[in-house]
């Protein structure tokens, strides 16, 4: 005969590190349970605006399997920052007949009223996620066009000089001496028809050029866009 049990599910993310670690949320999910024996399934440094985390799926596998009875978390978006994940989660739930609950707020999913407030606070859960993203967007986008240099090393044919642009520390890049003609020549190449990416390297080790005749394949940096951008840009 399977015994069903309880289990625990926490998750942080790794960019929130002001959040709840994975181990107080344990902790306030163990309060919950008053001591009884659970399975644990932790996700660390994964988001909650999908599904793809292990310790998650192997959860999910074992409510399948008939081995749990009831999932606690330390709260809604721990588990699912999205409603239609999380509406799929729940229709699992309610066919294996498991309870959920969340220790810090109070559903009751027995309840029209409750199952109403949980979708509500889910719905605001993908709110929050999708603000958040939308602000690190724009902060991004803001940054490029103020000239910051946002991440990454140079591409070949330039390179990066420390600056402070209002206020702030950053790097630009400017054209690097000894290979800014270079760079400037694999572009005239390869807008030409006919030229491949293939042909540009041995072209230029023809030339002399010491860089790509000595196989410094970081040198061979060119964007990856199609010829007809390149001809009339």
């Amino acid at each position: 005969m399977i015994i069903r049990e309880d289990a625990i599910y926490g998750r942080q993310s790794v960019d929130r590190k002001d959040s709840i670690s994975i181990e107080s949320q344990i902790e306030f999910c163990k309060y919950e349970l008053r001591g009884g024996n659970f399975r644990k399934y932790t996700d660390k440094g994964y988001s909650g605006k999908n599904t793809d985390r292990p310790k998650f799926q192997e959860m999910m596998a074992d409510i399948r399997r008939g081995l749990i009875k009831r999932v606690v978390v330390y709260k809604l978006d721990r588990i699912s920052r999205s409603i239609l994940d999380f509406a799929t989660m729940m229709e699992t739930f309610q066919e294996y007949n498991v309870e959920f609950v969340s220790s810090t707020e109070k559903f009751d999913t027995s309840t029209p009223m409750g199952r109403a407030m949980l979708n509500i606070c889910i719905v605001f859960a993908q709110l929050e996620r999708e603000t958040i993203q939308k602000r690190v967007t724009d902060a991004y986008y803001s940054r490029c066009q103020h000239g910051f240099h946002m991440s990454g090393a140079a591409p070949y044919g330039f390179q990066l000089e420390p600056t402070t642009i209002e206020g702030i520390r950053t790097k630009m890049m400017k054209p690097d001496p000894e290979t800014a003609d270079i760079a400037k020549l694999m572009f005239e190449m390869y807008s030409q028809p006919g030229i491949s990416f293939g042909d540009i390297r041995p072209l230029l080790c023809r030339r002399g050029h010491p860089d790509l005749r000595q196989g410094n394949d970081t040198g061979l940096y060119l964007p990856t866009f199609e010829k007809p951008h390149l001809r009339t840009g």
